[in-house]
C-alpha cells in the first residue's frame, strides 16, 4: 500500500499518521478551490488512483461529483451518497470544514458491497414477482379452459336431457 501524501509538508503525529495510513476509509483534504491537499492510501485504492499525482488536482476529477463544492457552498457539514458505475464504486462521504484552516475534509466509506447486495435483492424480488405473475396468468388460463369445458359439457348434458324429457313427454300423450 502506498504512503499517504502529506498535507502541505506539515508534521503529523505518528499516531494520527498511522490511523490515516491504515483506516479502511478514504480521507481527502481539499482547499477552498477544492484542490487536493492530502490523500490517504484507502482513497487511492477506492477510486483506483494508484500512484497518480493527486495533490493540487481538483477533487471532482477523482470523486466524480461536486460534493466538496456543495459542502463549501453550504459552509458546513454535508453527508453525501454517490454511485460511480464507471469505477464500480458506491460510497458515502462525510464532509466537514477543518476548524482554523481553509480546508475541508472528506471521509469516504466504500459501500459498494452493500449496494451490490441491495441490487441483487431488488433483482431477486423483481424476478420473483415476474414468476408469480406468470403462475397467476397460467392459473387463470387453466381456470378459463376448465370453465369453457365445463360449460360445453353442461350444454351437451342439457341438450341430451331436454331430448330425453321430450321423448318421455311424447310417450305420455
Amino acid at each position: 500500500m502506498a504512503k499517504a501524501d502529506p498535507p502541505d509538508g506539515r508534521e503529523t503525529s505518528p499516531y494520527i499518521a498511522a490511523i490515516l495510513e491504515h483506516t479502511p476509509n478514504g480521507v481527502l483534504l481539499v482547499n477552498k478551490e477544492t484542490r487536493i491537499q492530502y490523500v490517504n492510501p484507502s482513497f487511492r485504492a477506492m477510486f483506483h488512483c494508484g500512484e497518480e499525482k493527486l495533490l493540487g488536482e481538483r477533487a471532482a476529477r477523482f470523486v466524480h461529483c461536486d460534493c466538496f463544492e456543495r459542502a463549501i457552498e453550504a459552509g458546513g457539514n454535508l453527508m453525501v451518497k454517490e454511485n460511480i458505475p464507471d469505477h464500480e464504486v458506491s460510497f458515502r462521504v462525510g464532509l466537514f470544514p477543518i476548524e482554523g484552516e481553509d480546508l475541508y475534509c472528506g471521509i469516504f466509506i466504500d459501500i459498494s458491497d452493500e449496494e451490490a447486495a441491495k441490487k441483487h435483492l431488488r433483482d431477486l424480488r423483481a424476478q420473483t414477482l415476474d414468476r408469480a405473475q406468470e403462475v397467476i396468468s397460467r392459473q387463470m388460463k387453466t381456470a378459463q379452459e376448465i370453465a369453457r369445458l365445463l360449460g360445453e359439457t353442461t350444454a351437451e348434458t342439457k341438450i341430451l336431457l331436454v331430448k330425453l324429457m321430450s321423448l318421455f313427454e311424447e310417450e305420455k300423450e
